[in-house]
């Protein structure tokens, strides 16, 4: 297959790329922060919103998999102006899109947001819900077959975002992991490599074509769980710090997952495991191979 990938080079992207480039013929467009040329794939600079990067990509490609829209109009300046239209498009989106406070595990046809939730956070949902509408729009005025993938939270290797590296990295340079004493929030994390793993599954698979996923492990965790996997992943004798919520902000500890209850939005993920076949890690080993990981580069 020949599988044009938006965005790419940073986590999610990037592990999708290292997966499947020795099987497909791919071509990443983005912004050429990182070089991908290790990795065996064409790669191709330039700002997304352009609609003149488009216009020159005369090669055809059967899918399109797009990492980084994130307002509407990012998926329409793609199809609008892309020559030799793909045969689908996988759009990744965010289990973030459901309306929020339902109290009910969600399903994929449980409604997405329809309010204005405020700040950066508010802005991304508003911009991912538009685009699952357009998506659906665009495709279908081009006969071009969709797909969304709606991901929970993603760790893993390559992780930027100071989620479990920064626990890591507290244990492995300082000796110490704060525990969280007052944080009954839970949250449903996934294995980068199987939100990868997700998408391989979904292309130019018909079964997928109209259809969104969540994807995700069904087990939500807490602080609690995250900091005894932690403990038994790395064997360390580390200096467990108990502290509220209010201390960590104080000392400028991420608490980058749901603290309270009231902040916890749980999800269904059985039919990624029924259209998909998804077997997801558990958390055990993922965290283990997550924690070897960056134990590496901290220990440098």
């Amino acid at each position: 297959m020949k599988i044009l990938v938006i965005g790419g080079s940073y986590f999610y992207g990037r592990v999708f790329v290292m997966l499947t480039a020795p099987q497909h013929e791919i071509t990443v467009v983005n912004r050429g922060t990182y070089s991908m040329a290790d990795m065996g794939v064409a790669q191709v600079r330039g700002d997304r919103g352009d609609p003149t990067l488009w216009r020159n990509m005369s090669e055809g490609y059967d899918i399109v998999v797009d990492f980084c829209a994130y307002k509407a109009g990012d998926i329409r300046n793609v199809l609008d102006n892309i020559p030799v239209k793909p045969s689908q498009y996988i759009h990744i989106s965010t289990v973030d899109v459901y309306r929020r406070g339902s109290g009910v595990c969600k399903t994929e046809d449980a409604p997405c947001e329809d309010r204005q939730l405020p700040g950066e956070a508010g802005e991304y949902i508003a911009g991912k819900v538009a685009l699952e509408k357009e998506l659906r729009q665009v495709c279908e005025e081009r006969e071009v077959s969709w797909t969304v993938l709606r991901p929970g939270i993603l760790y893993g290797p390559y992780n930027y975002a100071p989620r479990e590296s920064a626990y890591i990295q507290l244990m492995v340079r300082r000796q110490i992991l704060p525990r969280i004493t007052d944080a009954d929030g839970r949250f449903q994390l996934v294995y980068v490599k199987d939100a990868a793993e997700a998408i391989q599954k979904c292309l130019l698979n018909e079964r997928t074509y109209s259809n969104a996923y969540n994807i995700c492990n069904r087990e939500p965790e807490t602080y609690g769980s995250l900091a005894d996997m932690l403990l038994k992943v790395s064997g360390l004798a580390v200096q467990e710090l108990p502290m509220t919520a209010k201390q960590a902000e104080q000392q400028g500890i991420p608490l980058p997952f749901a603290v309270r209850e009231a902040e916890t939005e749980l999800y269904d993920n059985a039919k990624s495991i029924r259209d998909l076949g998804m077997v997801y890690t558990s958390f055990e080993e993922g965290m283990g191979k997550t924690y070897r990981a960056f134990r590496n580069v901290f220990a440098e």
